[in-house]
């Protein structure tokens, strides 16, 4: 399926279960490096589980249980030896429902690199601000009102925060959960346009509802049903000429 392409993150025997509730079966994928990947397949299949499985983020739900592996540049993520908040700096994640922090516009974007050590205030983490914005599209709407708080951008712009604040720690993966799912069109068509922007540096993967917007962005698409995986190839192939009959019915919309 992917001759020349290289492998970012394989994910192999991939089980999860929430208490008794075994929601993800034996998933085995490999995601290619400087791809978009979406993630299509009805409400309750499994793939916002599967994604917050690429950065741990299920790890903070007291009942749920992880067995398989999730390897990335060769480490398995879920080794006893890797600390989860280390994986969450590499791996970063945009949210369905923008979420700025309640600062300022500056400050949502250089919170976390300082944090983290990446930069040291100043001209240094200046740099880092304005290429983050640059980065994420939004620098010539804010540049004039950094100091002004997040939450008083539009819905759209506040997504491209959040986009700039996760790019901001230097990912090298970034994984969206239905990132244009609360905006309008125009924002949408704005967040499509700087995924396929990202993807020069980033590997994606994003969890889509919308069926014209995998087509659109993804280079894969991966069909989810019932925390299985359906069926996994280009987005071309996905749309026009699935192998599998349940992968045809839910694009026709048969059911979903």
């Amino acid at each position: 399926m992917a001759k020349d392409n290289k492998t970012k993150v394989k994910v192999n025997k991939l089980n999860l279960w929430y208490g008794d509730n075994h929601a993800l079966h034996g998933i085995d994928v490999d995601i290619y490096e400087n791809k978009i990947t979406a993630l299509i397949g009805p409400s309750g299949c499994g793939k916002s589980t599967f994604l917050r499985c690429l950065n741990r983020m299920n790890d903070l739900i007291p009942i749920v249980k992880i067995d398989g592996s999730v390897v990335i540049d060769k480490k398995n993520i879920y080794d006893k030896d890797v600390d989860e908040v280390s994986v969450r700096k590499r791996i970063g994640m945009v949210f369905q429902q923008p979420n700025p922090f309640p600062k300022s516009i500056y400050d949502n974007v250089a919170y976390a690199p300082i944090k983290h050590g990446i930069v040291s205030k100043g001209k240094e983490c200046d740099a880092l601000v304005e290429q983050s914005l640059k980065k994420s599209g939004l620098w010539d709407e804010v540049k004039d009102k950094l100091n002004d708080p997040g939450t008083s951008l539009s819905g759209g712009q506040q997504q491209r925060l959040c986009i700039a604040r996760t790019i901001a720690v230097k990912p090298e993966v970034i994984l969206m959960d239905e990132p244009t799912s609360a905006l309008d069109p125009i924002s949408t068509e704005k967040i499509e346009a700087l995924m396929l922007e990202l993807k020069k540096d980033y590997t994606i993967i994003t969890v889509t509802h919308n069926m014209q917007q995998a087509a659109r962005v993804a280079d894969y698409t991966a069909f989810f049903h019932l925390g299985k995986l359906i069926e996994y190839d280009e987005t071309e192939t996905i749309f026009v000429n699935p192998s599998n009959k349940k992968t045809e019915d839910y694009i026709t919309g048969r059911f979903g």
